[in-house]
C-alpha cells in the first residue's frame, strides 16, 4: 500500500489533483486510515497508468472516467497503446537531440526543422481518439471540429488565451467578485459554444488542470502572469459551488 504523498511522487501527479480524482470518483484509494489517509494499492496505482495515457492523449477527465469504468475496456489495448505512444515521444526527442548535438559541433548554420515535426504524435493521438471517443464530450466536440481549417483553430485558440490574458489582469480582485465571476463563465460559454458542454463539473475538473503543474500551468502563468493559474481555479471553485 502507498500513501497519497508516495503516489504523488511516483507518478509526478500532485496531492491535490488525486484528492481531486478521489472526489469525482475517478481513481479511488483502496482504502483509508482511521485517520482519513488515502492508501493505494497495485490495481489503483494501474488505473493511474491508464488515466495518464488518456491525459496524453488529451481526453477531458469525464471522458476518461466513462472509459476506464467500461464493462468492455481492454486494459491490453491501452498498454499497448501506452507503449506505442512512448516509443513515438522517444524518437521525437531524440530527433531533437540529435539536431542540438549537431548544432553545438558544427554551429547553427544547418536550417533543419524536421526535428521538430510532432505529425506522428498527432496523428496517432488522433487514432486513438478514434477508437476510444464513443462518451458524448468527445462525441459533441468531433462533430463541431471535423470542418475546421488550421487557420480557424489558430484563431479559436487565439480567442480562447485572451480569456486567460484577461484573467491575469484580474488577479488583484476578489475571485469571488461580479467581474471575476462573469469572467469565469466567458470561459465555460466559449468552451460550450466551440468544443463541447462545459457541465460545472467539468469546468471544475478543468480547474483541477490548472492548478496541477505542467506544461498547462506553465502556459496560463505566460498567459496571465505568476499566480494566474490558481487565482483562475479560485474564482472556478466559487462559481461552481466547491468548497475549499
Amino acid at each position: 500500500m502507498k500513501t497519497v504523498n508516495e503516489v504523488s511522487k511516483l507518478t509526478g501527479v500532485s496531492i491535490r489533483t488525486l484528492q481531486y480524482y478521489d472526489q469525482i470518483g475517478l481513481l479511488k484509494p483502496a482504502e483509508y486510515t482511521e485517520s482519513g489517509y488515502r492508501l493505494y494499492d497495485d490495481a489503483a496505482l494501474e488505473k493511474m497508468q491508464q488515466i495518464l495515457l488518456f491525459k496524453e492523449l488529451e481526453f477531458p477527465l469525464k471522458d476518461i472516467k466513462d472509459i476506464i469504468n467500461r464493462s468492455d475496456f481492454d486494459k491490453t489495448k491501452a498498454l499497448e497503446q501506452q507503449i506505442e505512444l512512448l516509443e513515438l515521444k522517444k524518437e521525437h526527442i531524440e530527433n531533437l537531440l540529435n539536431l542540438c548535438k549537431y548544432l553545438k559541433v558544427r554551429g547553427v548554420r544547418k536550417l533543419d526543422f524536421t526535428a521538430f515535426d510532432s505529425s506522428k504524435l498527432d496523428e496517432y493521438a488522433r487514432k486513438a481518439k478514434e477508437q476510444w471517443g464513443q462518451t458524448p464530450a468527445y462525441k459533441e466536440y468531433a462533430e463541431k471540429s471535423k470542418n475546421w481549417t488550421k487557420e480557424y483553430e489558430s484563431g479559436l485558440m487565439a480567442d480562447f488565451t485572451k480569456l486567460f490574458e484577461e484573467f491575469g489582469t484580474m488577479k488583484e480582485m476578489d475571485p469571488a467578485s461580479k467581474e471575476v465571476q462573469s469572467q469565469v463563465k466567458r470561459v465555460q460559454d466559449f468552451i460550450t459554444e466551440n468544443m463541447y458542454t462545459c457541465t460545472n463539473d467539468i469546468l471544475y475538473g478543468l480547474g483541477t488542470g490548472y492548478v496541477g503543474g505542467g506544461e498547462l500551468t506553465e502556459n496560463i502563468e505566460k498567459m496571465g502572469g505568476k499566480g494566474t493559474a490558481e487565482f483562475i481555479f479560485r474564482a472556478i471553485k466559487i462559481y461552481c459551488g466547491r468548497p475549499d
